[in-house]
């Protein structure tokens, strides 16, 4: 039933709604449908990176996606968890995706992070205001399209001139991130996951192996 979620929303059925609604009435796992629809905006963004969606499509998409994260996330927000560390998360510039963000940061607090959200499109200096204000452990970035690549690179380097760098560790995320990303940006990790992200973030600093 998950695959035919992700369809439905690629191929913006709008019934896909309901389909997300019924399977988690009929007992489906909250975390594997917004992984779904997670990879299903991955889908659409590619689509529209080829010329074969166009922007009516996208915010389409979002919005079916919007209206099934409304009565999925708070699924996952079970209890308050003990802090365990500051982050500062973030969309990078040029990008407004949000939905990989928002999925990654319902994971991180629901594992005792206590995340900072910058929202969407954020410019290089804000991540290095941010990080000089709240001193996180971690700074998350996200990006859905490939423009958002070179924007994470360009973060990177301004938390490097404002002597930041080495006081905290980047991981960064989304649909356009591997290794070879994860190198030319110069952060520290990687995922494009939001659950296995959170272990990483866990590890970089210290409370996993």
């Amino acid at each position: 039933m998950l695959e035919e979620i992700l369809n439905s929303i690629v191929e913006m059925d709008e019934e896909a709604v309901e389909k997300a609604r019924k399977y988690l009435d009929e007992g489906g796992e909250p975390q594997k449908l917004l992984e779904a629809c997670r990879d299903a905006m991955g889908e659409i963004g590619a689509r529209f990176e080829k010329g074969e969606y166009f922007l009516s499509e996208l915010i389409l998409g979002g919005e079916i996606f919007r209206q099934i994260m409304d009565f999925t996330l708070p699924k996952l927000k079970s209890g308050a968890a003990k802090k365990i560390g500051k982050m500062v998360l973030g969309t990078v510039k040029e990008d407004v995706h949000n939905i990989g963000k928002d999925i990654f940061k319902v994971f991180a607090e629901a594992s005792g992070f206590e995340v900072v959200d910058l929202g969407v499109d954020t410019p290089e200096e804000k991540f290095v205001e941010a990080v000089k204000e709240h001193k996180p452990d971690i700074v998350g970035m996200s990006c859905l399209i490939t423009a958002g690549v070179t924007s994470m690179k360009k973060t990177v380097d301004k938390l490097k001139e404002a002597g930041l760098r080495d006081s905290v560790k980047i991981i960064i995320g989304g649909g356009r991130v591997d290794e070879t990303v994860k190198e030319f940006t110069g952060a520290d990790a990687w995922s494009d996951d939001a659950a296995k992200g959170v272990r990483l973030c866990k590890q970089l600093i210290g409370l996993e192996g």
